[in-house]
């Protein structure tokens, strides 16, 4: 699939219309469910192809945010066969009680993809426990940039951004 095809598969499949307040608490005419279009098999596995792209040779490991995040990591992780780990929203009360599932180490570089990027606010902490924990964010890249401050609120907190799609990209007029 490429590039244009994806955009297209993404919009037909995720792209919503009415009224919705989004998790930053912004109110807006349109959704991208990241749900519908992470569950179809052909859109995850060219977002993994998409990803890859931004895996240089220094990157060691690949991280998403639960829950969105989840499936584009392991997605990126199979295509680029470097492991991946889960960051955590919270931490659970049981078991390990760990903010990182999977192994990370001290220095190792991070590749951490999102899936919809409005603020940035989730992945913003996400990078911070990462960094947290010793290793370096590489770069945060999203699925789809709603272009409402995540990039400027990302670069502020002093990580790389990028994405593959942009509102722009799906034709979308606030």
């Amino acid at each position: 699939m490429n590039k244009a095809q994806l955009i297209a598969r993404v919009k037909e499949t995720a792209y919503l219309e009415g009224e919705f307040i989004l998790r930053s608490g912004k109110k807006s005419n349109y959704y991208m469910d990241k749900y519908l279009f992470e569950t179809c098999p052909d859109i995850l596995k060219a977002l993994g192809k998409e990803f890859a792209k931004y895996v240089t040779d220094d990157v060691t490991l690949i991280a998403g945010a639960e829950l969105g995040g989840v499936a584009l990591a392991a997605a990126t992780a199979m295509e680029t066969g470097k492991n991946w780990i889960i960051v955590r929203n919270s931490k659970k009360d049981y078991g390990t009680s760990k903010m990182i599932e999977g192994k990370i180490s001290k220095g190792d570089v991070v590749l951490v993809v999102e899936d919809i990027a409005t603020t940035g606010g989730q992945v913003i902490e996400a990078a911070k426990i990462i960094t947290e924990a010793g290793a370096k964010v590489k770069k945060i890249v999203a699925v789809i940039d709603r272009r409402q401050g995540a990039q400027e609120n990302i670069t502020q907190a002093g990580f790389e951004f990028d994405r593959i799609i942009t509102k722009e990209d799906l034709g979308i007029k606030d």
